[in-house]
């Protein structure tokens, strides 16, 4: 009788030895979506527009549109716009503006580069859509593929966005995923 509880503790303790051992592998989707959104944080997805600096000539009827998009930054607190000249025409309804233009503190989290007379600010930011569940692609027990959905968030520069995906508010990104013994799984690629 004590031989079977010594062969059952030892078999008991074999096994716990052998799951502890093992690679634990294991990728659910509750996993894939904590893994992707900790890439995101530190590695964001977002669309971009270059945006002139400094003086900036409109006309009042053919740059009408332009000029609006500016105001509406001015307004909002992002952009500063000093008018610098107003010339009239003669004998016409078109006006022309100079306009002297510049970022204001509250832009800065949006300025990704800045030269001399441009800057290239984001216009979108994705985020990944908690309400979409995740594509889980297992290969092995080391590598993965996690394709996600990830909605558009706008901001203020978003005026001067020039859509390339029209009819939808998100787009699909697939993540490459690897395990490795000592991290676990952290995303490999894109």
């Amino acid at each position: 009788m004590k031989s079977v509880k010594k062969t059952a503790c030892l078999y008991l303790l074999l096994l716990v030895f052998a799951v502890s051992c093992s690679n634990n592998a294991v990728l659910d989707q509750g996993t894939a979506t904590a893994i992707v959104t900790d890439y995101l944080k530190t590695n964001p997805v977002y669309e971009t527009e270059k945006l002139q600096l400094g003086e900036l000539k409109f006309k009042s009827k053919s740059d009408k549109t332009e000029l609006a998009k500016y105001k509406e930054l001015e307004q909002k607190g992002f952009v500063e716009m000093e008018l610098q000249q107003q010339k009239k025409k003669f004998l016409s309804k078109d006006s022309a503006y100079v306009y002297l233009l510049s970022l204001t503190d509250k832009s800065k989290p949006f300025v990704l580069k800045q030269e001399e007379n441009k800057v290239t600010v984001k216009v979108i930011e994705y985020t990944l859509d908690e309400d979409k569940p995740v594509n889980v692609e297992k290969r092995n027990n080391k590598t993965a593929k996690v394709t996600v959905m990830l909605k558009k968030v706008k901001n203020a520069f978003s005026v001067f966005y020039k859509d390339k995906n029209t009819g939808s508010s998100f787009i699909t990104k697939t993540f490459k995923l690897k395990f490795k013994k000592e991290s676990g799984w952290t995303v490999s690629g894109e």
